[in-house]
C-alpha cells in the first residue's frame, strides 16, 4: 500500500478540481452567449468570483504542499513516467496561478472592476487599456486551453494507473 495524501491535501484537491472544472465550463458558456444579456453578466461574475476563489485556494494549497510534501513516486514507475507527471503537476500549479491572475488583469483592462461576491472590491492594479485588452485575452484563453491539455494528460494518467496498472497510486488521492 503506498502512502497516502493528507486529508487536507486530498480536500483542496478534489475541491479544485470541481471549482476548475466549473470555471472553465462557464467560461465558455458565457463567451458563447450573444450580446450583454442579464444572463451573461452574472456568469461572468460567477466566473470571476470562481475565479478569485480558486487563485485564494491554490495559495492555501501551495502552502500546504510547501509544509507536507507529496507521497514519493513507486519504486515502479519508470523514470520518465516520473518526470511526465511532476512535469505535468509542475505546469498546473503554475496554471492554477496564471489563469486567475490573467482573467483579473483582462477584466481590469476591459475597465470591469473585481468585486468579490459582489461584497469585496478588488484592487484596481492597472488601469482600462484598450490596446493590452486583446493580449490579455489572448493570454487567459491560450493559458485555459494548456490548462485543459495539462488536466486531460492528469486523467489519463491517473486513469492508467487505476485500470491499467492498478498499482495503487490512484487511490492515494481519493477521498
Amino acid at each position: 500500500m503506498h502512502q497516502r495524501y493528507t486529508k487536507t491535501a486530498v480536500s483542496l484537491h478534489w475541491l479544485m478540481a470541481i471549482l476548475i472544472v466549473a470555471a472553465f465550463g462557464l467560461g465558455l458558456t458565457m463567451t458563447d452567449i450573444p450580446g450583454i444579456t442579464p444572463t451573461k453578466l452574472r456568469y461572468f461574475s460567477w466566473h470571476k468570483w470562481l475565479g478569485v476563489t480558486l487563485l485564494g485556494l491554490a495559495c492555501l494549497r501551495l502552502l500546504w504542499r510547501l509544509a507536507h510534501p507529496a507521497p514519493a513516486y513507486p519504486a515502479s514507475m519508470s523514470a520518465g513516467q516520473k518526470t511526465i507527471a511532476s512535469a505535468t503537476h509542475l505546469l498546473m500549479y503554475l496554471l492554477m496561478f496564471a489563469v486567475p491572475v490573467s482573467g483579473y488583469f483582462y477584466t481590469l483592462a476591459a475597465g470591469v472592476p473585481v468585486v468579490y461576491l459582489g461584497l469585496l472590491p478588488l484592487p484596481v492594479l492597472i488601469e482600462p487599456n484598450e490596446t493590452l485588452k486583446p493580449l490579455l485575452k489572448g493570454v487567459h484563453y491560450w493559458l485555459n486551453m494548456l490548462f485543459l491539455g495539462a488536466f486531460i494528460l492528469h486523467v489519463l494518467g491517473a486513469l492508467k494507473h487505476l485500470l491499467w496498472q492498478r498499482d495503487g497510486l490512484f487511490q492515494r488521492i481519493l477521498p
